[in-house]
């Protein structure tokens, strides 16, 4: 299991988790690495970063690791993580790097690495970078004199990823008034440009990052703004994605939000009316909202449950073939056309079914109905030993066998804190408190609870 990089990256407060030798380190391996087997010895790595005041360093140092290994290091500059995936995959790129911490305040940074096919990396070679930066692995060569790398300016590519969303809109955004909430993250140019570009009205807040305001009280994981703003504009529809553009969530015209369940469902239910859905199923986590999964029962549609993370969603639908994938928070992953999620290529979608449908983004909507939901976590001495606890085992069936069909509970472990989360929905609030507090009660009651 990796020390440093979990599900999406190397994540951490800048120059305190995540260091500036940990950046330099990280470029000092790839570039070595993927070098190696180089007929001219030289490897080409592309970068993105979002706007953190801690990337414009990190990406230096990484851009210096990469150099003094002997590769070249081509910049995008201020981009979204899609838009590095996409380029690392139709450009011949040898892998990529995108520095963003995604949804997290301004003082967290991270460091996340694309394959060449635009995947996020393999296991094998983040243990391998993981060896290199505590010294297991020995020492790597410093490329001399010409085998020295350089830096290229690349802003041409992320120009050819905003061409690539602006080509996928099967209709014109006119007469459209559309709302962006660009999170003062990365989206802040190239959302607008596209939907401008597309003939929509187009009415943006939080585009003006100034590197300590991205992901502030705005962006998907603040969604009140939006809805705000969408009812006081009278729009049609409003995005909000988050710091790195990798997820969108939606406001209706009526001020509802439409999270990544009900996008999953919609543009889901679209693809089997036009007979594109692979496999009659979509891909969710174990997260997702009891609601989607009845809503997908009625409309005869089926689906997987992977564990939370869009990289497990992303292996269960490249390992089987399916289309459409994704996290309640927004993540969703259209298969056909990215290989990760994108907040800009999810607002498209929406788009699509809206304009081809003709119907309003709340009438879509409509048969999708959310079930409350109550999450607690409890710190916990040793994870697995809660989890193989045989009265804890019978308090959770007791509790699926009064919840019947009408709800749902989860219990699973943190994959990162000594944790377990316990996760009830029902159709009534007081139902989902209660239960919980049977599960943590009964947790607490049997010496599990870690000591403060």
């Amino acid at each position: 299991m990796a020390k440093y990089f979990g599900t999406d990256g190397f994540r951490g407060e800048a120059n305190k988790t995540l260091t500036v030798e940990h950046a330099y380190k990280i470029g000092r391996f790839l570039g070595w690495y993927y070098s190696r087997n180089k007929k001219d010895g030289r490897c080409r790595v592309v970068i993105g970063k979002d706007t953190r005041r801690s990337s414009y360093m990190f990406e230096y140092s990484l851009a210096a690791g990469l150099t003094a290994s002997g590769a070249d290091a081509y910049l995008l500059h201020v981009t979204t993580t899609p838009s590095v995936s996409y380029v690392a995959r139709t450009e011949g790129f040898d892998c990529g790097v995108m520095i963003s911490a995604s949804h997290n305040p301004y003082y967290d940074n991270g460091i996340k690495l694309i394959n060449a096919q635009g995947e996020k990396m393999d296991e094998d070679t983040i243990l391998k970078i993981e060896a290199y930066i505590d010294g297991i692995s020995g020492e790597i060569p410093l490329a001399v004199r010409e085998q020295i790398g350089r830096t290229v300016d690349h802003a041409a590519g992320r120009n050819r990823y905003t061409g690539y969303l602006i080509s996928l809109a099967t209709r014109s955004y006119k007469n459209m008034r559309v709302g962006l909430d660009c999170a003062n993250g990365s989206a802040w140019m190239i959302a607008k440009s596209v939907f401008d570009a597309l003939g929509a009205t187009t009415y943006v807040i939080n585009n003006e990052p100034d590197g300590l305001n991205i992901n502030t009280n705005c962006g998907s994981t603040h969604i009140d703004g939006l809805i705000r703003f969408v009812k006081e504009k009278k729009l049609d529809v409003g995005f909000a994605f988050d710091g790195d553009a990798d997820r969108c969530l939606c406001v209706d015209e009526k001020g509802n939000l439409v999270d990544g369940d009900i996008i999953l469902y919609i543009y889901g239910r679209y693809m089997k009316e036009r007979g594109k859905l692979q496999g009659n199923k979509i891909v969710t986590t174990v997260m997702s909202n009891f609601g989607l999964y009845k809503a997908l029962d009625e409309a005869g549609i089926e689906y997987e449950k992977t564990a939370v993370g869009d990289k497990y969603v992303y292996e269960n639908m490249a390992s089987n073939g399916y289309r459409i994938g994704g996290e309640q928070s927004g993540h969703i992953i259209f298969r056909k056309y990215a290989t990760t999620g994108d907040g800009i290529l999810t607002a498209i979608k929406m788009m699509e079914v809206i304009l081809e449908k003709r119907q309003p983004l709340s009438k879509l909507a409509e048969p999708v109905h959310i079930y409350p939901q109550v999450l607690e976590n409890i710190r916990v001495k040793d994870k697995r030993t809660v989890r193989e606890d045989a009265d804890v085992q019978i308090a959770i069936r007791q509790v699926e066998k009064e919840l019947g069909k009408e709800g749902r509970i989860l219990v699973r472990e943190s994959g990162t804190e000594p944790v377990m989360r316990v996760m009830v929905e029902a159709a009534e609030p007081r139902r989902c408190r209660e239960y919980v507090n049977q599960i943590i009660q009964t947790i607490i009651a049997k010496g599990h609870q870690e000591e403060l």
